[in-house]
């Protein structure tokens, strides 16, 4: 099952469709000029090879993959050069794919950059389809979107085959005896022997710091002074982290459905099944039940599924308690899912499984075929390198009544997630918590969603606070589903709208109801 941990929403809920105020300004508004090299206005990152730094991306037409087809004409490809290891800039270089598409106006700003989530989501195959919900940005804004490294079109990595991942399914998350446990454990070690085997040299250079620097050199190379960005989930720890990086460089940056970043791996667990039993109750208390009882239903249909696996219209294929909970999770990334759970649980109840199951293919990655997307396999890269914590069994089985205590539904699975995510992982993690205090940097707009499953809602403020006085302001809306921006709500989107575009930032604590 893919972690459910920071992955963003937008890429979810296309699955879900397809299986069922003070004055202040980051930057000229004048804007920059259409480059694809750095101009003498964007100051070049500090250390870099003049090789590098003076590159020239040769934008073309995109080409379409067995994932997605090629996009319109109006967007364009390029592939930027970055240095494989960020401590000798001099040596081996990779590439790193990048997606355009041009502002449309005559008052051009510059370049906004997009990260869509995970980590380990494609850019590239997300910008495209999100462009409609920015299309008041693109107006000013060039459009782009990029694949992180160890990402989709950036030396993607594919730890194990679509045969292995459907075997993986049919291991207990939530191992009930030693036998289970140990098959989890092994199951997760083989995982990482797959991506070390695939991935090589590069397994030690995918942490969100490399990606942050990145970022830098191509906000040179694209001709930009300032970074506009608009972080989404995982995103929104990479802008936090660019930001600490790089004050001098923040421009117009937009903060959406934000990881905590005072959190560790056992927090951010512990606030993910929060999150998700928030958004349960909430869903729960929509159909007129009780979220107590509602809840207690359902964890006892997980209990019955991890005891007997459901048949399903595959006659090869049954309903196990992971793949379950993954179907009920997939709905609570956004409110237009709710009526999808209910059916696909009233289903189950009767003793079908098929319509929880496509929901969690969908989430998984899984087409009709029986071939599974690669997100999680990056995602595990980047968060592995990334987390220094390497929870013991004996320490997560000691805080499981704990997780189970704030979650009945998602508290066992996520509490058990912590221990086999990075076990035996053949590469250190780098820190407990990201780094993100920007001091000096211009306003950083933070954007929290009171219902959010799988950001909490809690996270936005603490952001805020990490980044550091006079530098993040929170904008709260209180709403449904995994982020703000383009979810219904005019005042949010107002205000960003009205940040990106005159750089006026709005009173911190401003309330959109």
């Amino acid at each position: 099952m893919a972690r459910l941990v920071r992955w963003t929403a937008l890429t979810a809920a296309a699955a879900l469709l397809t299986a069922g105020c003070s004055g202040g300004s980051s930057g000229d508004d004048r804007g920059d000029g259409d480059r694809s090299s750095a101009g003498p206005s964007a100051a070049a990152p500090s250390g870099v090879p003049e090789a590098l730094a003076s590159q020239a991306l040769d934008w073309g037409r995109c080409k379409g993959t067995a994932d997605s087809p090629a996009p319109g004409d109006d967007w364009q490809c390029a592939t930027l050069k970055a240095p494989l290891d960020w401590s000798d800039p001099d040596g081996e270089t990779i590439g790193l794919a990048l997606i355009r598409a041009k502002a449309t106006g005559d008052d051009r700003i510059g370049s906004l950059l997009f990260n869509f989530g995970g980590p380990g989501g494609s850019g590239v195959s997300m910008m495209p389809s999100y462009a409609d919900t920015v299309s008041s940005l693109h107006k000013r804004y060039d459009l782009v979107s990029w694949d992180p490294r160890g990402v989709a079109a950036s030396e993607g990595v594919r730890c194990r085959s679509d045969e292995a991942i459907a075997d993986a399914e049919s291991v207990d998350s939530t191992p009930d005896t030693p036998a289970e446990e140990q098959a989890y454990l092994e199951d997760a070690a083989d995982f990482g022997k797959g991506c070390q085997k695939a991935a090589g040299k590069l397994m030690a250079h995918v942490s969100t710091t490399d990606t942050a620097r990145d970022m830098d050199l191509m906000r040179h190379v694209l001709g930009d002074e300032r970074m506009h960005y608009f972080g989404i989930s995982y995103g929104t720890e990479l802008g936090g982290v660019y930001a600490h990086l790089f004050p001098e460089h923040v421009g117009r940056v937009i903060l959406d459905a934000v990881v905590d970043p005072a959190a560790d791996t056992m927090g951010h667990a512990e606030n993910q099944a929060r999150g998700f039993q928030r958004a349960l109750d909430d869903y729960l208390e929509s159909t007129g039940q009780e979220p107590g009882k509602g809840s207690r239903k359902i964890a006892d249909l997980l209990e019955r599924l991890d005891a007997e696996p459901l048949p399903t219209s595959s006659p090869d294929r049954r309903l196990t308690q992971t793949l379950a909970l993954t179907g009920i999770v997939l709905p609570l990334y956004s409110e237009s899912g709710w009526p999808s759970l209910t059916s696909a649980l009233e289903a189950a109840e009767q003793g079908d499984g098929s319509e929880l199951l496509a929901l969690a293919d969908g989430y998984n990655e899984r087409d009709d075929s029986g071939r599974y997307g690669t997100t999680t396999h990056s995602q595990r890269l980047i968060s592995c390198l990334d987390d220094k914590q390497r929870p013991t069994l004996e320490e997560t089985k000691k805080l499981l009544p704990k997780f189970e205590e704030v979650s009945p539904v998602f508290g066992a699975f996520l509490g058990w997630d912590t221990a086999g995510w990075c076990h035996d992982w053949p590469v250190a993690g780098q820190h407990e918590t990201p780094e993100v205090s920007a001091p000096g940097a211009d306003p950083i707009l933070v954007v929290g969603n009171t219902g959010d499953p799988a950001t909490p809602y809690e996270g936005a403020r603490r952001m805020a606070d990490e980044l550091g006085k006079d530098v993040g302001v929170v904008l709260t809306w209180k709403g449904e589903g995994h982020g703000a921006y383009g979810s219904g709500s005019d005042c949010v989107d107002s205000a960003v709208d009205t940040y990106l575009l005159k750089g006026t930032v709005p009173e911190d604590g401003k309330v959109c109801s």
